[in-house]
């Protein structure tokens, strides 16, 4: 055997393992393309039902957003017309009433006056407290500015 046969022969040789690696290489991916290939039917079968739920609830949810919406109109509209009806109560019955009440009080105030214990011989009691700007003091304490004032 010359030199150049054993070179083919050592080439063949290398040739058939590379082959051999090659085909097992390729009969793994072949593998590997069919439990993807198996694994993406499986995603679609689920993905297409959870699809067609999420259809339905986005639906659903329009369908409350609208009756949601038109509840809210039919509440502004009352609101508006309870507005309007309590401004009109007030303006058609209000004047009046606070004209009575201030009649009443004015006819009980009177009532009072001339039902005192007020005579001739016993004058009205003085009042306790005494008013003066916008602060209350003890009668006593005005009868002691009164007395000073007097003095002076």
């Amino acid at each position: 055997m010359s030199g150049g046969e054993v070179a083919g022969i050592l080439v063949a040789v290398f040739w058939a393992i590379l082959v051999s690696f090659l085909a097992v290489a390729l009969a793994r991916l072949a593998q590997t393309l069919r439990a993807t290939t198996k694994l993406v039917a499986d995603v679609t079968e689920q993905a297409v039902p959870l699809l067609a739920d999420a259809s339905s609830a986005v639906r659903s949810a329009q369908t409350q957003i609208d009756r949601v919406d038109a509840i809210a109109s039919d509440v502004q509209e009352v609101t508006s017309n309870a507005s309007a009806l309590s401004s009109t109560v007030a303006s058609t019955f209000g004047g009046p009433l606070v004209k009575v009440a201030a009649f009443g009080y004015g006819v009980r105030r009177a009532i009072s006056r001339k039902a005192g214990p007020e005579t001739k011989d016993m004058p009205a009691k003085p009042s306790r407290r005494t008013v003066i700007v916008g602060r209350t003091v003890p009668s006593a304490r005005q009868r002691k500015r009164d007395n000073r004032n007097k003095r002076d």
